[in-house]
């Protein structure tokens, strides 16, 4: 493999086009090779010739490709690509359904291939420095980790629903910031945007570590929110991932041993709140680089299609609740 790594992109549509700026400014790679059956609505490929399809991108002696394609063609794209032994990036989530995700997941694993998928709140400097000190131990013991990603509807997505668009990111990053798998969900969805799938899901979830999580998701709401609290012990860690804010609140040891019978009640108040300063460098640029390096060999910071198959289990997991209106117990799947 040459010092500078060959990039290809397929798929220039709205998250495409900030792939392909990313591409094309990130250092020791030169995108060589742009493809979308439908050119470049965006304009965020500039002098490249639109290639029609991914035998096309193959056809350039690309080293890796970002695949930014509808969900529903990510599993065809990305067995061509693993069948090709070229190194593939998938934007979330995996793929459409369970069987796609297990087949991509087994066939790069096979092949020895570097195989990722784009969760790009995992490179959120709030989200990073959130993970860190948890492991750290700041907040001791982990109570209960809630999300809330709420905004109007992207006319961009026509394929999946609310869950498998957005959800997916709140189910990735939980269990990511937790290291602690879902063990189960219970969730309620609806739709009231006259789409046929869902645009509104409220889940309830356990992590295999006993944490329990709570998320809402919706594209119904007049303004945009993407907050995770995770609350322990010691107290608790707001991220803002919108403006790259992190704040902890330390909890204040509450006097409640007034009479006898609740003295054995542990309570908390309001203590100390510090804003932490973080270099806010733009998370798609981080993940970019740290595929890059896992390419290279240099580093393994990176979003496995491992880990992808688990998330898509947890997202069908989350509508087979919905549609049962039951909880429902996740396994890992593996052997």
């Amino acid at each position: 493999m040459s010092a500078t790594l060959r990039a290809g992109l397929i798929g220039l549509g709205m998250m495409g086009r900030h792939h392909a700026r990313n591409l094309q400014a990130l250092e020791g790679v030169d995108l060589v090779a742009v493809a979308d059956a439908h050119g470049d609505p965006h304009g965020a490929a500039p002098g490249y010739d639109i290639l029609p399809d991914v035998e096309a991108l193959i056809a350039a002696r690309v080293d890796y490709v970002v695949v930014a394609v509808p969900t529903q063609f990510h599993r065809d794209v990305a067995m061509r690509l693993a069948e090709a032994g070229v190194h593939t990036l998938v934007e979330k989530p995996l793929a459409f359904d369970i069987g796609e995700a297990e087949e991509i997941t087994a066939t790069f694993e096979r092949a020895g291939l570097v195989g990722a998928v784009g969760y790009i709140e995992r490179y959120n400097p709030a989200l990073q420095e959130m993970r860190r000190r948890i492991a750290d131990g700041q907040l001791g013991e982990i109570y209960q980790i809630v999300t809330r990603r709420q905004g109007g509807f992207p006319a961009r997505i026509a394929d999946v629903g609310v869950v498998k668009d957005l959800a997916t990111h709140d189910l990735d990053l939980t269990a990511w910031v937790a290291q602690s798998p879902y063990a189960q969900v219970g969730a309620v969805s609806t739709r009231r945007s006259g789409r046929e799938d869902e645009d509104m899901v409220s889940i309830a979830g356990r992590l295999e570590d006993g944490t329990i999580t709570n998320h809402l998701v919706n594209w119904l709401s007049p303004f945009k929110e993407r907050v995770t609290v995770v609350t322990g012990e010691e107290g608790a860690l707001v991220g803002d991932t919108i403006n790259a804010d992190l704040t902890f609140h330390s909890n204040g040891e509450a006097q409640t041993n007034v009479w006898e019978s609740m003295a054995s009640f542990r309570g908390v108040s309001e203590g100390d709140s510090i804003r932490y300063s973080l270099q806010r460098k733009e998370p798609l640029a981080t993940e970019h680089e740290a595929f890059r390096d896992a390419v290279r060999g240099e580093g393994a910071n990176i979003v496995t299609m491992r880990e992808g198959l688990h998330t898509v289990r947890t997202v069908e997991a989350v509508l087979e609740s919905a549609r049962r209106d039951a909880v429902v117990q996740i396994g890992t799947g593996d052997a």
